[in-house]
């Protein structure tokens, strides 16, 4: 089959066997070019966050966490509200570029490109049971960008999706130090009561330091949820 690559533009040809019509196998919206440049994360990872250990150097591992984990978890106040995190691609070149033009410049399409890879890294280490809940944006970030892309990659799942975070805070959290974040709740909760006893799934785009996945997850283990991991496009 002819198509167009949603990155690069360039006609190419899908590549489909008949076990892949047969089993009604998604076309590519990618060309073979592009789809290689993603570069997933794969081999020896921390247990906690999902972070690619080749990509760290080796005084920053922990056992089987970083040092990064290791920090939350010896924090009382953060210990055993997130289960774990699991990522789909690493933080590289490519990638920058690929969300900025997804996320900044307004090109919501793109999800597509993601979908086959966050389709099937979730469903390696998350149940079909789960709930989705998707970090939200500010009203004022929402408006300048036309859609949340935390909600856009929780659709790619097609399971139960459940808006119950609320952003109160519009300041990037990129802009804060470390204390800042971990000392200022961006979100709240309303709706919360269906969570009571239930497994969840947080959805967000990226995950750097964990401060904006940890705040979330607090609520909602506040709320009921018994268990609380996070799945996020990318570990930087």
């Amino acid at each position: 089959m002819n198509g167009y690559c949603l990155l690069c533009h360039r006609r190419y040809v899908s590549r489909m066997s008949w076990s892949d019509l047969l089993t009604v196998k998604q076309e590519d919206v990618l060309c073979d070019v592009c789809r290689r440049s993603f570069s997933l994360i794969e081999g020896d990872i921390c247990d906690r966050c999902g972070r690619s250990f080749s990509l760290l150097d080796e005084t920053y591992r922990q056992g089987e966490c970083c040092a990064d984990c290791l920090r939350w978890q010896q924090d009382d106040e953060w210990s055993g509200m997130l289960t774990k995190n699991r990522s789909v691609y690493v933080y590289d070149d490519f990638m920058k570029e690929v969300v900025s033009r997804w996320k900044f410049r307004g090109d919501y399409a793109l999800v597509e490109a993601f979908r086959i890879d966050v389709r099937r890294e979730f469903f390696r280490h998350f149940s079909s049971e789960s709930l989705l809940i998707p970090i939200p944006l500010s009203r004022e970030r929402l408006y300048e960008r036309g859609f949340n892309q935390a909600k856009a990659l929780a659709d790619l799942l097609f399971l139960p999706v459940f808006d119950v975070l609320e952003r109160h805070d519009s300041e990037k959290q990129s802009k804060k130090s470390r204390y800042e974040r971990l000392r200022t709740a961006p979100f709240r909760l309303h709706a919360g009561g269906q969570l009571q006893g239930k497994s969840v799934v947080i959805i967000d785009d990226i995950y750097t330091t964990g401060s904006t996945v940890y705040h979330a997850a607090r609520l909602l283990k506040e709320a009921g949820a018994c268990d609380v991991c996070s799945f996020t496009l990318i570990r930087a």
